[in-house]
C-alpha cells in the first residue's frame, strides 16, 4: 500500500514513521509513506497558502491552488482514492480501517486554518473526522488514519499480536487482560485464566467483553446484538 500526504507540517511526522509498527511496516516494505509539502506549490512569492475569507469573518481559509497543484503532482492521483481530514467528515471507525485497507494508493490532505476553500472538495472522494471536536492542523488526525489502516494489513501485526480481537472489531470492547504477578497489593488474577481450560479461558473473555460493552458503549452493545434494544 502507497500513502501520500499532503501536510504543511512534515516533521509532525517524524516520530510517528520511525517508531513501532509503523516503523517496522515500511522497513517491510508493507506501506509506503510520502509526505509532501503543499506550500512548496503555492505560486505566491512569500509561499502563502491561505486567506481571508470572501465575506469576512473570522480565520483564514486555505487556498485551493497550491492543494490542487500538489495533489495533481503525485504519480497516479487520479485511481488513488482522496480523503480529506476533516470535523464535517464521515467519522472514522474499526470496519472503515478495514474498508480503507483494501486500496492500493490513498492521499490523504491535511488542513489548518479556519477551513478549505469549498472548491477544494472537488478534487476528493470522501472526507473523514475522527471525532466530534476540533484540532490545530489535520496531522494528528491523519496519523490515526494511516495507523489504523496500516496495521490491519496482512503481515504488519503477526499472530500472537493479532488485531482480529481489537475493540470494536466485532462491536464489543476488549476484555479484562492480566500479567505478571499473580497477586499484587490483595488484588488476585482471575482463576479461570490460570487453569489452562482454553474453551472457559474463551467463554470468560467474551461474557467480560459483553459485560464491559453493554456498561460502558451501550449503542456498541446493540450493534453487537444485532440492533436490538436492550437493555
Amino acid at each position: 500500500m502507497r500513502i501520500d500526504v499532503l501536510t504543511l507540517f512534515p516533521n509532525m511526522f517524524k516520530g510517528f514513521l520511525e517508531e513501532s509498527i509503523m516503523a517496522r511496516a515500511i522497513k517491510n516494505s508493507l506501506v509506503e509513506i510520502n509526505l509532501i509539502d503543499f506550500r512548496e506549490f503555492s505560486n505566491n512569492k512569500h509561499h502563502k497558502v491561505d486567506d481571508y475569507p470572501f465575506g469576512g469573518g473570522a480565520g483564514m481559509v486555505l487556498q485551493v491552488q497550491p492543494v490542487y497543484d500538489a495533489l495533481t503532482s503525485i504519480e497516479g492521483y487520479k485511481e488513488a482514492l482522496k480523503i480529506m481530514v476533516s470535523p464535517q467528515g464521515e467519522t472514522f471507525s474499526q470496519n472503515k480501517a478495514y474498508e480503507l485497507s483494501t486500496n492500493k494508493h490513498l492521499i490523504i490532505l491535511c488542513g489548518h486554518y479556519e477551513g478549505y476553500d469549498e472548491r477544494i472538495r472537488d478534487y476528493f472522494d470522501l472526507e473523514i473526522s475522527i471525532g466530534d471536536y476540533v484540532l490545530t492542523g489535520g496531522e494528528l488526525a491523519a496519523m490515526v488514519l494511516i495507523d489504523a489502516i496500516t496495521r490491519v494489513k496482512p503481515n504488519v501485526i503477526n499472530k500472537d499480536e493479532s488485531h482480529l480481537n481489537d475493540s470494536f472489531s466485532d462491536n464489543l470492547l476488549e476484555h479484562p487482560h492480566y500479567t505478571r504477578p499473580r497477586e499484587f497489593m490483595g488484588k488476585e488474577v482471575p482463576e479461570v485464566l490460570l487453569n489452562g481450560h482454553h474453551a472457559h479461558i474463551e467463554k470468560w473473555r467474551y461474557d467480560q467483553s459483553l459485560k464491559r460493552t453493554k456498561e460502558r458503549r451501550k449503542d456498541l452493545y446493540k450493534k453487537h446484538k444485532g440492533g436490538k434494544n436492550l437493555e
